[in-house]
């Protein structure tokens, strides 16, 4: 711990110093442990330490929340009832709080209708832009929104003190009809929907949600406009229709009125129309068996109705502009001509430079905001700021650096401290090197992580961090060394031609038996090649970003498979049934539904969390605790830790010998070795770190028999000190006779591959070809590629 005036025991703050820091006494968020710091303010302050430590929990948990909670208590109680409710951090005192912006690596989603343009400024000026300056003009600029249709009719219009008039009127949108603005349109497989040879009752109907018994099964069943305990193979068209096709209808059922619909529109609204990957497993499953998507042949894709697609600026449509790549859209909105619209175009363009100032230049408008990866979608978030003129906001980046290239670290830390010198107090929590050393102030929190975690170990400058004994202070000038002997391949994955996004006709060989790591800026078309030409064949795992979807009750016992065991080893012990052992089933507290604590929403306040009486937080009825294994009972076993836990069900624990279960030992030594011995195992994920996050799902796939693994930037989340640990891991993959691909910006990484294969030489159309591939000796000492320079700068 530091103790230098700078550190945590800095004197009490003077009155006249009160506006100058943000105060944070006896946080205690999560595995906070009566923190207590002060942060400077109109700083940029980086937050260090490993994955777990409690950074997040002291910045987003307890600085970020209780920000926002104070803003919205500032609305009426009208209002409040509309916005999300936020509990007060557990914290003694919070001072000196200035709005709180946070810019995270939670992705932009749930919307297919969302798109790079529309969440920036972007598309709207665009659309004005179109509507003053386009041959043929149009006027309106809805004329050219996607999202807005065509509307006619008619009705009373009352002019000064003239008598109402019957008039028609029209609200022109640019949607196109055929598709609705979506640009694809979805064919259904029949076959996927029902049974032909059952009856409604008897169980015909596929569907998720759609059961003979259920409400909708009462609804269908009791419609009259078909039989329902008739084959559907002898349905008339007409029964067939009113089944599947039926518009919106008024219909009583029961004595009561409702509306009725036909199963395929009930589709299109309730699934088809939102995000994919937002949705049920179960459904995504059912939606990816029973619909296929074409491009919409009316637009060609562009979700956009003739006239907003054959207005012209200069031979462009705005389908024409969202599709170019925003560094070229730039340009060509800097060459425009036009003195009625010099304001709008000045703006426009200095937007459009902010994607490239930002790393993101090789992006389109029309990119569907769900595709973008977790750094992409925090940096397009960055845009809206970065032309702001607020000051004195609080901004709190998440890892900025997530996705980037060492290449655009740099002008990732120029936007940083650009966002600071404007009057902002920038808060940033990271692990890479190049971003902390642009601090002017650091926390580091540790020492260790969980349970281990929760104190500030430093607090003070970047030099005084470099210059303590800290975890992160010994690792913060680490550099690798390039290996001395790389393994051999046993074969090769022959790629040819591949041209996914855009891949330029490339013509590469994936090593076999072997670490393999795939370089390269964001956007020159790592993905593309991994993810199109690698991850579909057969015999390949991948581990992604994509997040973890859980809720509450979602553990890392429940989300690994590890419940199940342990489940029948207690139930095995005791000559009872295993769902005792569930806190979602028989065994669950009746009293807190087997949460533990009881939500208390309080409407227009913020809502209180509060630990059940009944159960006393161990979330399962008494009787269930009687029951014991190897000593402990089941909520005693769920608060042991990955590596406590392997031990129990190792038999190794004194006095628990009896408790050995194989099935769950191997579950927990995977846990173990992705760096996750310090969580509880029936810790609820929606408390874990995304890093944490990330790795869980890494451990579910160490046991699938795969021959390929391919990770998607496993260092994202991981502190200086894990990378070698996580390097260690995949050796162990490799030399267990599997094949690894990485797709990797982080140095050390490259430094301990047997094979880089590196794309570029830039992003977008400036990408996509391969611009090296060999040892990274070999790219040290013969390459000039980007990549080539970063590495040869960080090896020792």
């Amino acid at each position: 711990m530091d103790m230098s005036p700078t550190a945590a025991s800095t004197p009490p703050v003077h009155p006249a110093d009160s506006h100058e820091l943000i105060r944070v006494v006896g946080a205690r968020t999560n595995n906070l442990r009566n923190v207590s710091v002060e942060l400077p303010k109109r700083r940029l302050t980086v937050f260090t330490g490993l994955s777990g430590s409690g950074k997040s929990s002291l910045v987003f948990g307890t600085i970020a929340a209780e920000s926002q909670r104070l803003v919205n208590e500032t609305y009426s109680a009208f209002v409040q009832g509309f916005m999300p409710r936020q509990n007060r951090p557990d914290v003694d005192v919070l001072d000196g709080l200035t709005t709180a912006i946070i810019v995270d690596q939670e992705r932009i989603g749930g919307n297919p209708r969302s798109t790079v343009g529309t969440i920036t400024d972007a598309n709207a000026m665009l659309r004005i832009l179109f509507s003053r300056c386009s041959e043929p003009h149009v006027g309106p600029s809805t004329a050219f929104s996607f999202n807005v249709p065509t509307v006619s009719g008619s009705g009373a219009i009352k002019i000064g003190d003239k008598k109402a008039k019957k008039a028609t009127f029209e609200s022109l949108g640019g949607m196109c009809a055929r598709c609705e603005g979506m640009g694809v349109v979805s064919d259904v497989d029949l076959t996927e929907i029902y049974d032909e040879t059952k009856s409604f009752t008897g169980g015909a109907i596929k569907v998720p949600g759609i059961t003979p018994d259920g409400w909708y099964g009462r609804v269908y069943g009791g419609s009259g406009l078909f039989d329902p305990d008739k084959p559907i193979k002898d349905f008339t068209a007409r029964e067939l229709n009113a089944l599947l096709y039926q518009e919106a209808t008024k219909i009583k059922v029961d004595g009561i009125n409702i509306t009725y619909e036909g199963i395929i529109p009930r589709i299109q609204k309730s699934m088809l129309s939102k995000d994919i990957d937002s949705v049920q497993p179960h459904i995504r499953a059912f939606v990816e068996r029973a619909v296929t998507a074409t491009v919409c042949p009316e637009c060609d894709g562009t979700r956009l109705a003739e006239h907003a697609r054959t207005a012209t600026i200069s031979g462009i449509s705005i389908a024409d502009a969202c599709r170019l790549q925003i560094s070229d859209l730039a340009q060509w909105v800097r060459s425009l001509d036009e003195p009625s619209v010099a304001p709008l175009l000045a703006s426009l363009g200095d937007s459009l430079d902010s994607f490239v100032e930002i790393g993101l230049g090789y992006l389109a408008l029309e990119r569907p905001t769900g595709t973008l990866s977790g750094g992409e979608a925090q940096r397009t978030k960055m845009i809206r700021h970065l032309g702001s003129s607020l000051t004195d906001i609080t901004y709190i980046f998440d890892e900025p650096t997530v996705g980037l290239h060492p290449h655009d670290i740099t002008r990732m830390n120029g936007l940083l401290l650009q966002l600071r010198d404007k009057g902002n107090t920038v808060l940033v929590v990271e692990h890479k090197p190049e971003t902390i050393e642009i601090a002017d102030h650091a926390v580091d929190l540790g020492p260790g992580a969980g349970a281990e975690g929760g104190t500030i170990c430093f607090e003070g400058s970047v030099a005084g961090l470099r210059a303590s004994n800290t975890l992160t202070g010994r690792h913060l000038g680490d550099r690798a060394a390039l290996k001395n002997q790389v393994r051999e391949a046993n074969g090769v994955l022959q790629i040819r031609g591949a041209s996914t996004n855009n891949l330029d006709d490339v013509d590469v060989d994936i090593p076999l038996g072997v670490l393999t790591v795939v370089t390269g800026v964001a956007g020159s078309g790592k993905s593309s090649l991994i993810r199109g030409s690698v991850a579909p064949l057969a015999d390949v795992v991948t581990i992604d970003q994509s997040a973890i979807r859980g809720s509450r009750r979602s553990n890392p016992a429940t989300y690994t498979g590890l419940l199940e065991p342990i489940r029948k080893a207690f139930a095995k012990a005791n000559g009872v049934k295993p769902a005792l052992f569930s806190a979602n089933s028989e065994g669950a507290c009746p009293t807190c539904k087997g949460n533990g604590v009881i939500y208390t929403d309080l409407v227009t306040m913020a809502g209180v969390v509060t630990r059940c009486e009944e159960c006393e937080g161990r979330r399962f009825r008494p009787e269930v605790l009687e029951y014991t294994l190897g000593g402990c009972d089941i909520s005693q076993v769920l608060a042991l830790s990955v590596n406590d836990a392997a031990e129990f069900f190792g038999g190794r624990t004194r006095g628990a010998e009896d408790a050995k279960t194989p099935a769950a030992h191997t579950i927990l030594l995977r846990l173990a070795d992705v760096g996750l011995g310090y969580l509880r195992i029936g810790q609820p994920l929606t408390t874990l770190s995304g890093g944490e996050r990330q790795r869980i799902k890494l451990a579910t796939h160490l046991g699938d028999k795969a021959g390929v693994y391919i990770l998607d930037e496993p260092t994202t989340g991981l502190h200086l000190a894990d990378v070698a640990n996580l390097l260690g891991l995949l050796d162990r993959i490799v030399d267990s006779g599997k094949s690894v691909v990485v797709i990797e910006h982080h140095q050390a990484v490259m430094a301990h591959a047997d094979w880089i294969i590196d794309l570029g030489p830039g992003a977008g159309h400036d990408g996509g070809r391969l611009v090296f591939e060999g040892t990274p000796q070999s790219m040290v000492e013969n390459s000039t590629t980007l990549t080539a320079r970063h590495l040869a700068a960080y090896v020792r």
